[in-house]
């Protein structure tokens, strides 16, 4: 039986060395090539760190630092643009871990300074620009005019992937949400909010989210609806004070804090549109594949973008390890991930619509949502995102499950 032995991972995001670690848990050893040239910098977005996705974190060891780094938000309240409570639900299974909320640098530094003391290792400054297949390798060839040879290559470069596009030059590119996204730190304001849940309002014009760090700080985002995608460097040109100008205007009308966050927040996060990848058909050819959101984008509305990579990071991981060659490897990795993922993605794209919804819309789903979310409560569906578990010692075959 040949085994694969070395690996060059594309992209230092999340998904890069969680799965390198992943794949040194399994006796392979990884590379990971970062385009950017340096750490990342700055407080930037933050994400939602689902109990799936910190249990797949604990399968290799690393959910400590990444868990010190967040603050647990285990409930989500829903609220109109009036102020009328609307529902509310769990973000984990009753019993459990809740989700936790950290920035995404923390996120990054705590899971980069894991892989490091591990030995693996980063290079930054290295984007790809092309592959070639060797026939009993792979070779990266990097902008810099470098090159590196290994066993696989594995796409974990994000949205807006190089490597999808080399393994499938017909590959669908992201798909615009409808939707901007902004957000910001606010301190010193004064909340009647308890620390820990999220609170979401389905404003008049656009929708507002927020929760109270531990240490009172207010850590919100906001999703601007916006029909037409914008033009590529459209909305960085925009100046930070006039977007303020633009979202107080927004919120204007609104219960709730949207526009007192919005004046106490120093510098706004960058104005980005949300793309998604909801169904790619190819994964995989020969020695390279993508995984996470170079595969299966969904939008930050699931609450599961990085902990799917993560997961998928574990399970690529087994199939390598005990799957007979690369190919059935990545083959049945693709088969056991993208029921499961493609279902989330699709769950989120339903709320996004419902972000965007016209006065009418609005007015029926304000209507709706509290039975909607009642009947969600006991559902095994709404369970599901969070009910994930990787056995890592449960060896992976052709018909394996990894729940």
């Amino acid at each position: 039986m040949t085994r694969t032995r070395t690996a060059l991972i594309i992209g230092g995001g999340i998904a890069g060395p969680a799965t390198a670690m992943a794949l040194q848990k399994a006796g392979i050893d990884a590379v990971i090539y970062e385009a950017h040239p340096g750490h990342a910098e700055g407080i930037g977005a933050f994400l939602t760190l689902a109990s799936n996705g910190a249990d797949a974190l604990h399968v290799i060891g690393a959910d400590t630092a990444a868990l010190a780094a967040g603050f647990p938000t285990p409930a989500i309240v829903l609220r109109s643009g009036t102020g009328k409570y609307l529902g509310s639900g769990p973000t984990g299974l009753p019993g459990g871990m809740a989700s936790q909320t950290l920035k995404r640098a923390d996120l990054y530094q705590a899971l980069h300074e894991e892989a490091a003391s591990r030995g693996v290792r980063i290079e930054y400054g290295k984007r790809l620009v092309d592959t070639q297949d060797t026939g009993d390798a792979v070779r990266a060839v990097f902008a810099d005019g470098s090159q590196a040879t290994g066993d696989l290559l594995i796409g974990c470069d994000g949205v807006h992937s190089t490597l999808r596009r080399i393994i499938d030059p017909a590959a669908p590119g992201p798909a615009y949400s409808g939707l901007i996204n902004t957000g910001g730190y606010a301190p010193g304001v004064p909340m009647d909010t308890a620390p820990g849940s999220f609170e979401m309002i389905f404003g008049k014009r656009a929708f507002f989210g927020y929760a109270v760090a531990p240490d009172r700080e207010v850590w919100w985002f906001a999703n601007i609806p916006r029909r037409d995608e914008p033009a590529r460097g459209e909305l960085t040109a925009i100046a930070s004070g006039e977007w303020r100008r633009r979202l107080l205007q927004l919120y204007a009308d609104d219960a709730g804090p949207a526009v007192a966050l919005i004046e106490a927040t120093p510098a706004l996060m960058a104005v980005s549109p949300i793309h998604t990848m909801p169904h790619l058909p190819t994964w995989h050819t020969g020695r390279m594949i993508v995984i996470g959101d170079a595969a299966h984008a969904p939008s930050p509305t699931s609450g599961q973008g990085a902990s799917l990579s993560i997961e998928d990071a574990v399970v690529l991981a087994q199939c390598l390890r005990d799957l007979p060659d690369h190919q059935q490897a990545f083959a049945r990795f693709q088969t056991l991930r993208r029921p499961r993922v493609e279902q989330i993605i699709k769950a989120a794209a339903r709320i996004n619509n419902s972000k965007a919804a016209g006065p009418i819309a609005s007015g029926i789903r304000d209507a709706m949502l509290p039975l909607i979310l009642k009947f969600a409560a006991n559902s095994k569906q709404a369970r599901r995102p969070f009910d994930y578990r990787i056995d890592w010692d449960t060896p992976i075959s052709a018909t394996t499950s990894t729940q």
